[in-house]
């Protein structure tokens, strides 16, 4: 455990990123992976370059998003960071102060 909050503390330094901002990229990539947020009979095909993600990184997110789908989104630092490609990684520390925005753009679809 100790091997790892390391890990996590030397990420953290090198890229600015802190807990809450993987907390928003595991539920932003459960939003990519099923944007109707589970809703039954519910099918959205999603422009995600829209939001200027690119293929590579949607793919790559739709596979954490498929695996947590479910799960919360407070997860291990280093466990979610070593299964971003590089391209994600990058595109995870442009745009970690926007990632709540994805959210936001798709309401709950079940609510009046």
């Amino acid at each position: 455990m100790k091997q790892t909050n390391n890990r996590a503390k030397e990420i953290q330094e090198v890229t600015g990123l802190k807990p809450r901002h993987f907390a928003d990229l595991v539920r932003a990539a459960q939003l990519i992976f099923d944007p109707t947020g589970g809703v039954s009979g519910v099918k959205l095909d999603v422009d995600w370059s829209y939001f200027g993600i690119s293929d590579s990184v949607v793919e790559n997110l739709q596979q954490i998003g498929r695996k947590y789908q479910y799960a919360s989104p407070h997860m291990a630092i280093d466990i979610i960071w070593e299964q971003l490609i590089p391209e994600s990684r990058s595109w995870f520390i442009e745009n970690k102060e926007n990632l709540w925005q994805l959210e936001e753009a798709f309401p709950p679809l079940d609510e009046d």
